[in-house]
């Protein structure tokens, strides 16, 4: 009996040893990640941004839905002088039957510097980036063009990339170019109402994504490929 009690007395200790050591590491745990949190946060901000080199193209797409301070439109303009490109498409869901966001692009890309017979304008009623991608890779497959310079914001880049490498035209050259956009800053995307709104928008719009996509594999080639500089001549 008294050996048994000794040995009950032991697994009770050990038990209570056993219970304070993983709560002492769940502590230091968290207090780990607690230091760490804004390399983790900074981290995870620039998950969500994705920023290729530039090459000719047959166009530049800029995606709907602007900022404000048309921070997509300024981008896209920038990339037009630069010359990687003899055309904008200003693609943009309809607000009224007569006009829509297209025609807001147009006036900012003009505004910028983009010649009026440079821009193209690209009105659709699609309801989120599939349906406008499906719309853009349609037009584009109309007019030939083969090599996209794709422009959205940098929070909005993964998720433009991966669902347009997978429904636009087979063997479209799609390269991303992320704009700045004044509300969102993935160094410091916690800090602000609206920053955290976009990261955590992007966060379940790519799930959304993913799922309805998970049956389709990437159509788009690589941008390593050669350029055929016929395409560049008016169709």
């Amino acid at each position: 009996m008294k050996s048994a009690a000794c040995r009950s007395l032991k697994s009770q200790r050990g038990g209570i040893f056993s219970r304070l050591l993983f709560y002492l590491s769940l502590v230091l745990f968290c207090f780990f990640i607690y230091i760490v949190r804004h390399p983790i946060l900074r981290l995870a901000g620039g998950f969500w941004v994705v920023d290729e080199a530039p090459k000719p193209s047959d166009a530049i797409v800029m995606l709907s839905d602007d900022d404000y301070q048309a921070d997509r439109a300024a981008h896209a303009a920038e990339l037009y002088r630069a010359g990687w490109a003899p055309r904008v498409i200003a693609s943009g869901r309809l607000l009224r039957p007569y006009a829509g966001v297209a025609e807001l692009e147009e006036h900012d890309l003009e505004s910028r510097g983009v010649p009026a017979n440079a821009v193209v304008k690209l009105p659709g009623s699609d309801r989120n980036t599939r349906q406008e991608c499906q719309n853009i890779g349609q037009f584009i497959s109309t007019h030939g063009w083969k090599r996209i310079l794709l422009v959205t914001s940098d929070y909005h880049t993964r998720r433009a990339r991966y669902i347009c490498s997978r429904v636009l035209p087979s063997g479209t050259t799609l390269i991303v170019s992320a704009a700045r956009d004044t509300d969102y800053d993935p160094q410091t995307w916690w800090t602000t109402r609206q920053g955290m709104k976009m990261f955590f928008q992007e966060s379940s719009g790519m799930a959304v994504a993913m799922w309805e996509l998970r049956h389709t594999d990437v159509q788009t080639a690589d941008a390593s490929l050669p350029f055929d500089p016929r395409s560049l001549l008016p169709h």
